[in-house]
């Protein structure tokens, strides 16, 4: 029994050129689930290793047990998300321009004003906008990587990793040991230096070897996630965090659910950002972004990633608060912390109206226990920020970071989050979503499912998302198609 697309995409009408780019030739998975479960987990890491590879744009051809829903693309444009909550007081929307104007500032390397920083010696680009992108400004990757806009930029002599493709996703790039050694790095290696730039004379830097990282399978890519909703997340109390972990232990333990945060190594309280939750908070979010993807220094990092001779070129740190009356018309922070103000306003995205087989799907949801790792919602505490406050959110995930096998592990560790696990991903917005898995090794959703099923191997144990992937592989085609419609309305 198959679902052709036609069932799938008639869930939103016409067919955009993007859902058209991401469902072409999808596999019908109808093959007996038993004997298929064995070849899922080896091909799985067969597929996409830990490291190295690529991401792929296209549907996947890995044949998986038993499923045969199809995704319909991602939800057309407009987006339903890039907005600020409507929360804000007056005095806080009259900074609406400002922070989205520095969210979407594009950083030379000379500084020309107290508040705007200088971009490199390194840098991955040179907006935040660049790469939070889609479906609107504080998302995740578009369909064309920006990128390759950005990497020759004034005469910038960088070459292309070739992980990096024009349709796929904007990666980070991780080394799991410092090059040519076994001690330990877990760093974030900024894609491109400004060598060559022409408002960069005298500097000359090497790019990372990602060639000889990936060929010694020590390379580990990310792809950028979403921002929407992250004021309302940093916001939510470590100890209902908790408490929702303890909650139904019977079913999570039947189901071979085992999260637990992970703890800040300073103060003990559970962080909630990153793709194993290892930033606790919106400013150091910010500030690491700028210093670490843009080169820019600030006053929450304000040293430079590389202090080479001749490539530093501006005092640091290069961006801060305005004291000075009369340079600028305001007193103000310095750019990352009007990026934190952002990230910290924007509004959740608002889920498609519901449908009959998107209702049956949310049941579904639950059924296939899915709804144990991605918690449906979470009540925001009264807060110094009224905009924040006493809000119910639906963001799908627990906060916790969870064993996902030997398929997804990367092979690094972040604070006490082991080398294959990994946070439940908030799923609110997924619905305008391009690239899927901490990797983007994805873009269909359906296969973004069955990657999360994988057996253990002796390094990494089982994922502890199997009995809800089998569970989902063994639903009648309609109520499997429902929970993928589902997921596409959020």
């Amino acid at each position: 029994m198959t679902h052709t697309k036609g069932n799938a995409m008639s869930l939103w009408g016409k067919t955009s050129k993007v859902q058209g780019q991401f469902t072409k030739g999808t596999l019908v998975r109808s093959l007996l689930p038993v004997v298929l479960l064995l070849i899922v987990a080896t091909a799985a890491t067969a597929y996409f290793p830990r490291s190295g590879k690529a991401a792929s744009t296209k549907p996947s051809t890995l044949v998986t047990p038993g499923s045969t829903a199809v995704d319909p693309g991602p939800r057309p444009l407009p987006a339903n998300a890039g907005s600020f909550l409507g929360s804000l007081s007056a005095n806080e929307k009259q900074i609406e321009p400002t922070i989205t104007t520095e969210f979407n500032r594009v950083h030379d390397v000379i500084v020309t004003s107290p508040v705007d920083g200088g971009l490199g010696p390194r840098f991955s680009s040179n907006s935040c906008a660049s790469c939070h992108a889609y479906p609107a400004v504080g998302g995740s990757s578009p369909a064309s990587n920006p990128l390759f806009s950005v990497y020759t930029l004034n005469g910038a002599g960088n070459t292309m990793p070739s992980f990096i493709t024009s349709s796929g996703p904007i990666l980070n790039a991780r080394f799991i040991n410092q090059p040519g050694t076994t001690t330990p790095d877990g760093n974030v290696h900024p894609l491109f230096t400004v060598t060559g730039r022409s408002d960069a004379s005298g500097c000359s830097i090497a790019q990372p070897d990602f060639v000889t990282a990936a060929a010694q399978n020590n390379l580990v890519l990310r792809q950028v996630p979403p921002t929407y909703g992250d004021g309302l997340i940093e916001v939510i109390r470590n100890i209902d965090i908790v408490n929702n972990m303890n909650a139904n232990q019977t079913i999570k333990q039947q189901l071979g659910i085992t999260g637990h945060p992970n703890h800040s190594g300073n103060d003990g309280s559970i962080q909630r950002f990153g793709w194993k939750a290892q930033v606790r908070s919106t400013l150091l979010m910010s500030g690491g972004e700028y210093n670490v993807q843009m080169g820019v220094t600030n006053e929450t990092f304000p040293n430079e990633m590389d202090q080479t001779s001749g490539c530093v070129f501006n005092p640091v740190p290069e961006t801060v608060t305005n004291f000075t009356p009369g340079i600028l018309t305001e007193l103000f922070p310095g750019d990352a912390e009007r990026s934190e103000y952002f990230i910290q306003w924007l509004a959740p995205p608002t889920p498609a109206p519901s449908t009959a087989s998107t209702r049956n799907g949310k049941t579904q949801f639950t059924n296939a226990g899915c709804v144990y790792c991605h918690t449906t919602s979470f009540k925001t505490p009264p807060t110094s920020r009224p905009a924040l406050g006493n809000i119910t959110i639906n963001l799908y995930s627990d906060l916790l970071v969870h064993h996902m096998g030997p398929g997804l592990a990367d092979g690094l560790a972040q604070g006490q989050a082991g080398p294959d696990e990994f946070r439940t991903a908030p799923l609110w917005g997924i619905g305008q979503r391009l690239f899927f898995n901490h990797d983007g090794r994805t873009s269909d959703i359906v296969q973004a499912i069955e990657n999360h099923f994988s057996l253990g191997n002796g390094t990494y144990p089982a994922s502890e998302a199997n009995q809800s992937v089998t569970n989902f592989n063994a639903m009648s085609s309609k109520n499997q198609q429902d929970l993928v419609n589902f997921l596409r309305s959020l």
